[in-house]
């Protein structure tokens, strides 16, 4: 039986200034049974580096925290929860832990997959079952199609997603995901050191993921921010130079990129990704009437041999990166679309560019058409 009273008097008894004070804030709103407000204090109270140490999450949560847990907003009980949870050594104890608590909240869709996820991510880092860790992302996933809008769920669901992502090398779901992650967590919890792996491996996933040419959306994010100052500060200029289609670019960081082995390991790779990116780069600066793009411009643009061009072109087209059509008698390409893409702050000045373009044309055709009307009209 827990004894909830004689835990806060000998945890308040031993503690002292601002601390004391808190514990004496939790005994009032316990006494008075103010849940929320409780449950506020106590949300403060375990972020306190004293209450990290050692096991006392733990004997807290069990000692106090079980007296009331029906009284406590599941999707909160499940937060605090997760703090306790942190602190185990043996990860059986763990599992059994939190699986415990989600059969108690199982009326709950939120609290309840929250649970989840804690338990395939201890399944993921501790015991490295994928497969069971990837059916609790499925069932996970379909809980959370069912929540309207975006809760605090979803940011550990896509972590989860990530890591078991990223162990099994599938770098462009990798990609997805930890974007996906950043759109629903708010960086500034995240100490320096966690913002700065996050930025390392989705840069590293933007450049080596396979169908990945969309870099805009990470490029605006200040995750990147993190990166500057550091030895891998140069991964934000080669990021700029796929995102471009900067092909001298990415020749010029070679003596960089090649200190990564994994980008070593895929230089074949990643020279025919910039060339692509360097094509749609090419389609997306013309005018629209002005598409018509001979083999010997982008041999030059991307620097391959004149008799690669077609077969560059024929990747881009059946990838969906552009649309048009190869004249071979003219060793020409006729592009008609290019794929949509977050822009950069360049890119997006090209595009104004072209409007202002395509304003004036109008506004010709406009005055034309008055000039002439007299003609049309009497004809």
């Amino acid at each position: 039986m827990v004894d909830a009273a004689k835990f806060l008097s000998d945890v308040k008894s031993s503690a002292a200034g601002p601390e004391a004070e808190r514990w004496g804030r939790i005994e009032e709103f316990y006494n008075k049974k103010l849940w929320h407000q409780l449950t506020v204090e106590i949300k403060e109270l375990i972020k306190m580096p004293s209450m990290n140490e050692g096991n006392k999450l733990i004997l807290f949560y069990n000692n106090f925290i079980a007296d009331f847990e029906s009284k406590l907003n599941p999707l909160s009980l499940v937060q605090i929860a997760m703090a306790a949870l942190e602190r185990f050594e043996d990860a059986e104890e763990a599992l059994t832990f939190i699986e415990k608590i989600g059969e108690k909240i199982k009326g709950n869709m939120e609290a309840y997959a929250l649970t989840k996820i804690l338990v395939g991510k201890i399944k993921l880092h501790k015991y490295d079952k994928r497969r069971e860790t990837q059916d609790i992302i499925e069932d996970v996933d379909k809980m959370l199609s069912e929540v309207d809008g975006v809760s605090p769920v979803h940011s550990h669901f896509y972590l989860l997603c990530s890591d078991l992502y990223r162990i099994e090398g599938k770098h462009a779901d990798f990609y997805r995901s930890s974007l996906r992650f950043l759109g629903c967590t708010d960086i500034e919890e995240l100490s320096r050191p966690e913002q700065a792996k996050h930025a390392l491996f989705l840069a590293l996933a933007a450049l080596l993921g396979e169908g990945v040419f969309n870099f805009g959306e990470l490029l605006a994010h200040k995750i990147l921010e993190a990166l500057k100052g550091t030895d891998d500060e140069w991964l934000i200029d080669l990021l700029y130079a796929f995102n471009s289609g900067d092909v001298a670019k990415f020749r010029q960081l070679k003596p960089k990129w090649k200190t990564q082995p994994d980008l070593e390991a895929r230089e074949t790779l990643l020279f025919e990704k910039v060339c692509l990116l360097c094509l749609m780069e090419m389609t997306f600066r013309r005018e629209a009437n002005q598409r018509k793009i001979s083999f010997q411009d982008i041999a030059k643009e991307t620097t391959l041999p004149v008799e690669q061009v077609e077969l560059l072109t024929m990747k881009a087209l059946s990838q969906d990166l552009v649309k048009g059509r190869i004249d071979q008698v003219d060793s020409t390409v006729h592009m008609t679309w290019v794929q949509p893409r977050v822009l950069d702050k360049n890119q997006v000045e090209v595009m104004m560019k072209k409007i202002d373009t395509w304003a004036q044309s109008v506004s010709s055709m406009e005055m034309m058409i008055e000039d002439k009307a007299g003609e049309i009209l009497t004809y």
